[in-house]
């Protein structure tokens, strides 16, 4: 496998600036190349004594940092090669910085896998792509390291971990050469599918990165998005490479959007990124006053609203795929300007990047007409760990694209203007957004399909009136098992799959509707289940007016109107994202902030709603 953008000419890219008359293409400025593993360097011999990680009361230097990650390097040095790949089982933390460093210093690949990757997911990452070594808690690691050689780990946040190394040391999947790190995504055949994306690619998007947002000594960057997201790795190298301090956001953070932007505050936080589901409750509120945060990166789903002319930062609504590292496109909106009341566009290629919209023959469409998001150029990853996947979504760019000769296919219907900006649509396939995450319904129907108690199951996914959309699955119980329940089949699923991924329900049914093909008929699943719902959640099941208000929201986040009282918010398909949700409109209803974890511990939504009452009566009588 080759890297397709070693080919590219600077003066290819700077000639077509202005895409040709008509045709829906863009091609972002020249790129400048940034390195990675060397700018952290040179930032630790400069200054060395700056604050290069803060977790809590917790600060590491560069210097120390620097120590740290030698330390780590040291531990694998003997049983890592370059290119090996090594999956780091770790949260946000002194560990997971120091131990992403090492594994660049050793030549080694890094795949962030996050501290809960599932066990039967992270049994399937070690089976196919065979790491060589997994950094983790050993508790939770597949037999495969977990019988292998164990190397202790002494570092915040590494409480208990260790670095297991393969006990068969047979070769792994290859891996093409230059790949600094691989990330994985959602695969129709119920397996991850695994980018491999190199240095120059993320060094580039870096070095755009930092300009955008003047990144230098002095600021501080969050460090707060999901590990195994991709966007996490910019968050960190970007702030690692320009002399910055890297925060690490408390868990609270990720769930309460109030307690995120007092944490901005408290912290100093400059510059941020934040999940497009997370950032949508902080722009309807108020824009809090006193903070120092000047740049917003938002992205991961559609972003359905823009800033009010209260910011005060910038916010930057940024598009693109694992495939083409981390962003491809951005509309930036400045602080107290109207910006319109509908969904802001994804806006223009960034440097080094092509970006055309397609027929489905490949052929660029005509401005204003919508097609297939299809992106070259410098960003784009080498391809799948797979070659036959690569061949069919890394295509050749038609004839008349200049600076770039493969190009990725998204899958993302898009529409560019005769500015040249970008406005996205939706999916064209199957595949879905869910609290920010790309989920392939194939994977989910796949992974149910495991148990021996399935027969067949189909996965469908409906819009939320929220925003986003919740996966419901219908499952055909095998003929000679006992029936099982639904909520045993969801508990199976839950190692198979990330959080996102996840039914929020289950209906086991006896036959599936078919199509005039022969396929099922996932329309009349929906429309079937939508028919046999209630209207909403029946008044009479709610004892006070508090508890029918519960009950209504969590119909709203959830897109369940079968609720009652005595439900269980996670089991009924709550997730980190509908319970921030869920904290901001109660705030709103009553005026009344709960803490996400307390919400989380209540055992139903009756008591949710009898916490709120608790609270508006203690406030009444103090």
């Amino acid at each position: 496998m080759t890297n397709p953008r070693s080919d590219i000419r600077q003066s290819d890219i700077r000639r077509h600036d202005t895409p040709p008359a008509g045709a829906s293409i863009a091609y972002g400025r020249p790129h400048q190349d940034g390195a990675v593993l060397d700018l952290f360097t040179s930032w630790a011999h400069r200054t060395p004594h700056a604050p290069a990680l803060i977790d809590g009361e917790q600060t590491l230097s560069y210097a120390e940092l620097d120590a740290l990650a030698s330390e780590f390097a040291a531990v694998l040095a003997d049983r890592v090669r370059p290119g090996d790949l090594v999956g780091l089982c770790l949260d946000h933390s002194a560990a997971l910085v120091a131990a992403t460093v090492a594994v660049a210093r050793l030549g080694a690949v890094h795949l962030p896998l996050g501290p809960r990757p599932g066990e039967r997911r992270l049994q399937a990452v070690a089976e196919q792509l065979r790491p060589a070594c997994l950094v983790g808690d050993p508790a939770l690691l597949p037999p495969s390291h977990r019988d292998g050689l164990h190397r202790p780990l002494t570092a915040p946040g590494a409480a208990g971990a260790v670095a297991a190394f393969a006990a068969d040391r047979a070769a792994g999947v290859r891996i093409p050469a230059g790949t600094l790190y691989t990330v994985l995504t959602s695969g129709s055949t119920g397996t991850p599918k695994a980018v491999a994306v190199t240095e120059s690619a993320l060094g580039a998007m870096l070095q755009w990165y930092r300009e955008l947002t003047g990144l230098g000594p002095g600021d501080r960057h969050s460090l707060l998005i999901g590990v195994a997201f991709d966007p996490h790795l910019m968050e960190l190298w970007a702030t690692l490479t320009s002399g910055a301090a890297l925060v690490v956001a408390p868990d609270a953070v990720r769930w309460d959007p109030t307690a995120l932007t007092d944490w901005w505050r408290t912290a100093g936080i400059t510059v941020g990124v934040l999940p497009t589901p997370l950032a949508e409750p902080v722009l309807d509120r108020p824009w809090p006053a006193g903070l120092a945060l000047r740049h917003l990166c938002v992205g991961g789903d559609r972003l359905r609203r823009a800033p009010g002319p209260d910011v005060t930062a910038t916010v930057h609504n940024a598009y693109g795929p694992a495939e083409a590292t981390v962003v491809t496109t951005v509309h930036s909106m400045a602080p107290g300007a109207d910006h319109g009341a509908g969904a802001p566009p994804i806006g223009r290629p960034i440097p080094g990047a092509v970006v055309l919209v397609t027929d489905e023959d490949g052929r660029p469409v005509p401005h204003g007409h919508a097609g297939e998001l299809r992106i070259g150029g410098r960003g784009l990853a080498i391809g799948y760990l797979d070659a036959e996947l690569t061949a069919r979504r890394f295509v050749s760019a038609p004839d008349e694209i200049e600076g770039t000769d493969r190009v990725y296919r998204s899958g993302d219907r898009v529409l560019m203007r005769p500015d040249g900006v970008v406005e996205f649509l939706g999916r064209l396939d199957d595949q879905v957004k869910v609290s920010g995450v790309r989920i392939e319904p194939a994977e989910v129907e796949a992974a149910l399909e495991r148990d021996p108690r399935v027969r067949r199951a189909a996965v469908v996914a409906r819009p939320g009136t929220a925003g986003g959309a919740h996966l419901l699955a219908f499952v055909q119980p095998a003929p000679e098992e006992p029936a099982p329940a639904a909520a045993d089949l969801l508990d199976a699923v839950r190692p198979w799959l990330p959080e996102q991924a996840v039914p929020g329900t289950l209906r086991l049914v006896d036959t599936f509707p078919l199509d005039a093909n022969g396929k099922i008929d996932r329309a009349a699943l929906l429309k079937a289940e939508d028919a046999g719902r209630p209207a909403g959640p029946a008044p009479e099941t709610a004892a006070t007016a508090t508890e029918r208000t519960v009950l209504r929201l969590c119909h709203e986040l959830l897109g369940r109107t079968d609720l009652e009282p005595a439900d269980n918010f996670l089991d009924s398909g709550g997730t980190s994202v509908t319970a921030a949700r869920l904290l901001t409109a109660l705030e709103d209803a009553y005026g009344v902030r709960l803490r996400a974890p307390l919400l989380l511990r209540q055992p139903d939504l009756r008591a949710i709603a009898r916490l709120i009452d608790e609270r508006l009566t203690s406030a009444a009588t103090g």
